[in-house]
């Protein structure tokens, strides 16, 4: 048997700078696209008619992508390999009135996106990014990159409580950040945008746009094995599909499959929009690459039944300070290689014959893996996989890399793992 493959810290270095430029769904998967255009794949608007040639396409809708590889004489009826992911992380996002505050202060109004841990967000130096309308209906990506905004906690002399009690955060009164001084008026905020974007006055309309951490990705502890940063939850997974899609593509292998890219946001909330993996439009590239390619309904049925899909998704390490919170026997840890995610009420959609895939792709990547069980006394988190099998009715495996402080600002994970669950996916989706 061959040497196993060495760990190359230039896939987490890649890593890094991925997480630091996109700090909103709409730029991950402006960089995503950006990654795969440069390995050839080249997009294709939904509203015009597909084509059946071979080679790399992707389609982008919001904060969405999914991007597929058609090789070279591939039937009507031949299978996909999907790799499920999600762009979206906890978050806190600007609400329709944003300017706001009082005493003084100037302060943007935010709701709460999905379940962040709401302490990370206290007395951090905090940028704004997103997505404006324009009058047109073109759409433009901002990202204030600096320290801008910030969350600031009550000091422990007017708290006294906090030491005995915990500290206790109400989301509507104790998380609007402050972002100057003076009189609040109504419209600074987009007007600051619209200077910044370089638009003028008045010429945007609408906006989705969310608070984040300014502070970089970075390694980690005495032999630097450890990486902090935002987002792995779960731009970590939409890094390592992008990068193992574009190395299938490029490698000139005899495929028997269609390798697959599916990053859905709104998966923090439910995944019920267009662009999220309880929407239809997986379903409906599935399909269209089948028809364009001469396809039946028959043609159609037949590639479902043989598809397979990995949803990737972050799950837990053991967590030394709480181990009890663990299945005693299940104790993934970090470097340890990928997990694979198992719950018999369906949390996550793993079945034994999903396991045999997916072991036989670690096997061919030469990449150990664990196994995660949610400890019996626990409620389970879920994904996007058992979503995507009951929608679509192909099989699907949860799978992802384990780390600490999951929707904290800043997680922490194993600097090997992302390399070994690039490595596996590259096995996966070559069928």
């Amino acid at each position: 048997m061959s040497e196993p493959p060495r760990f190359d810290r230039g896939h987490t270095d890649d890593l890094m700078s991925f997480l630091a430029a996109s700090p909103t769904p709409y730029h991950a998967v402006a960089n995503a696209a950006e990654r795969l255009e440069k390995a050839g794949f080249r997009q294709v608007a939904e509203t015009d008619a597909w084509d059946g040639t071979s080679g790399g396409k992707y389609v982008l809708r919001g904060g969405a992508i999914v991007a597929w590889y058609v090789p070279e004489g591939a039937a009507p009826h031949t299978p996909f390999r999907i790799l499920g992911a999600h762009t979206d992380s906890p978050n806190l996002r600007v609400k329709p009135l944003p300017d706001t505050g009082g005493h003084g202060w100037r302060q943007v109004a935010v709701e709460i996106y999905g379940g962040p841990l709401l302490n990370s967000w206290l007395d951090r130096d905090l940028g704004l990014a997103g997505r404006l309308t324009l009058r047109d209906g073109s759409t433009r990506l901002v990202n204030v990159d600096r320290p801008l905004l910030r969350v600031p906690q009550l000091a422990i002399h007017l708290d006294r409580s906090v030491s005995a009690e915990g500290l206790k955060l109400d989301k509507q009164r104790h998380l609007q950040p402050v972002w100057g001084l003076g009189e609040v008026r109504d419209g600074d905020l987009i007007a600051f945008l619209e200077e910044s974007a370089g638009l003028a006055a008045g010429e945007v309309t609408g906006w989705d746009l969310m608070v984040h951490s300014i502070e970089a990705p970075a390694y980690l502890g005495r032999d630097k094995e450890l990486v902090a940063g935002p987002r792995m939850d779960n731009l970590l997974s939409v890094h390592a599909g992008a990068a193992a899609l574009a190395a299938v593509a490029g490698s000139g292998a005899d495929l028997p499959c269609i390798p697959v890219l599916a990053a859905f946001d709104h998966e923090e909330n439910g995944s019920q929009s267009d662009t999220g993996a309880d929407g239809p439009l997986l379903g409906s590239v599935l399909e269209r690459s089948v028809f364009a390619r001469g396809g039946s309904y028959e043609d159609r049925a037949r590639a479902f039944a043989g598809t397979v899909c990995l949803s990737s998704d972050t799950g837990h390490a053991v967590h030394p300070n709480y181990a009890e919170r663990h299945d005693p026997t299940h104790h993934p840890r970090v470097n340890g290689g990928p997990i694979l995610k198992v719950n018999v009420n369906n949390r996550y959609a793993t079945d034994g014959s999903g396991r045999a895939v997916w072991a036989a792709a670690c096997e061919k990547a030469q990449v150990p893996f664990q196994s995660f069980v949610s400890n019996n006394s626990m409620p389970c988190g879920t994904t996007i996989g058992p979503i995507t099998a009951a929608r679509h009715g192909i099989k699907t495996v949860d799978i992802g890399v384990a780390i600490l402080s999951m929707h904290s600002v800043r997680e922490l994970c194993g600097a090997d793992d992302p390399w070994l669950l690039a490595n596996s996916l590259v096995a996966f989706l070559e069928g």
